[in-house]
């Protein structure tokens, strides 16, 4: 299993840094289950006032473009943003809409592979992310 990547670099993405994206940065890296722009904004509002809402949902879109976070849909049409590029992909509890990263080296070969003999017609796979649906059991002694 791989270790997540925490943090985002704004040197790596040739963005000026400015204290707006900073904190949406700050927003981003501490607000753990994938946070909705609504949670962001929060977090952002709470800790820094007088940054402007729209800059908030501007800067983060500029993130996505930048292809430092990506977007997240959940079951119920939520979407939420994950800062950790590194291959993963995700388990979805129905229950909470709690939303876990899961590295699985293994599953990845299997699916690439897969994907490697065959080949949908008229279609490049650029690259898979799996959503695995299910509820998470808080009973830790099962």
């Amino acid at each position: 299993m791989k270790k997540e990547k925490h943090g985002i670099d704004l040197k790596d993405s040739y963005l000026k840094v400015t204290p707006q994206r900073i904190a949406v940065l700050e927003a981003l890296n501490n607000l753990k289950n994938h946070p909705t722009a609504d949670k962001i904004k929060e977090y952002v509002v709470k800790n820094h006032p007088n940054i402007a809402v729209g800059t908030i949902y501007k800067t983060l879109e500029t993130f996505v473009d930048k292809g430092l976070v990506k977007k997240v849909k959940t079951e119920k049409d939520v979407m939420r943003y994950d800062a950790i590029l590194e291959n993963h992909h995700h388990l979805y509890c129905e229950d909470t809409e709690r939303i876990e990263d899961f590295f699985d080296d293994e599953l990845d070969n299997m699916i690439g592979k897969y994907f490697q003999k065959k080949k949908i017609p008229n279609f490049k796979v650029k690259d898979i992310k799996l959503q695995i649906i299910g509820t998470f059991n808080n009973n830790k002694n099962n």
